[in-house]
């Protein structure tokens, strides 16, 4: 009896680690495409309004959830204050320090510095074709990400449920 409840022991833990692993790539997912409608926001704001970068951030972050939030209205703030030269270095300083808690991959926290070498120095006509260009280069990411994902459920699933076995059969 008591082999037989930790063999279903065993098999629910694995299990429930494949479905963890499942679960963990589907909020990576989301955590992208928030970030992606973040900066349709910041297009748009800037586009309708034509009104200075700390301003646009900051009518943003009224409209969007936490460390999202925190982060452009430091943006906002280091504008403002003129704490530091160049709006890259603002831009990088604080999407290291309020985008971190995402755990984002080393490669999408590339990706999210990079408007900071484009966004404070163009002009408007061309700010808005390139915040189009890199909407599309974060589109073409999401949709890897996606891709991946469908195979990498599957595959978790199943190692959490064949691990699971294993060990029951290794134990037994």
């Amino acid at each position: 009896m008591q082999k037989v409840i930790g063999a279903i022991l065993i098999l629910t833990a694995t299990s429930g680690a494949g479905y963890v692993y499942c679960r963990e790539l589907k909020t990576y997912l989301e955590r992208m495409l928030y970030l992606r409608y973040v900066f349709s926001l910041i297009k748009g704001e800037i586009a309708y309004t034509h009104a200075p970068l700390p301003d646009v951030f900051r009518e943003v972050a009224g409209r969007i959830k936490k460390p999202y939030r925190t982060w452009l209205l430091a943006v906002s703030d280091a504008l403002e204050t003129r704490e530091e030269s160049g709006f890259a270095r603002v831009w990088n300083r604080c999407a290291d320090r309020y985008l971190k808690p995402l755990g984002m991959k080393p490669e999408h926290s590339i990706l999210f510095k990079e408007p900071g070498t484009f966004l404070g120095s163009l002009e408007r006509t061309t700010l808005d074709h390139t915040l189009q260009m890199y909407l599309n280069r974060l589109d073409l990411e999401i949709e890897k990400i996606r891709e991946g994902i469908a195979a990498k459920t599957r595959i978790g699933r199943c190692l959490g449920v064949m691990s699971g076995i294993f060990l029951i059969v290794i134990l037994i």
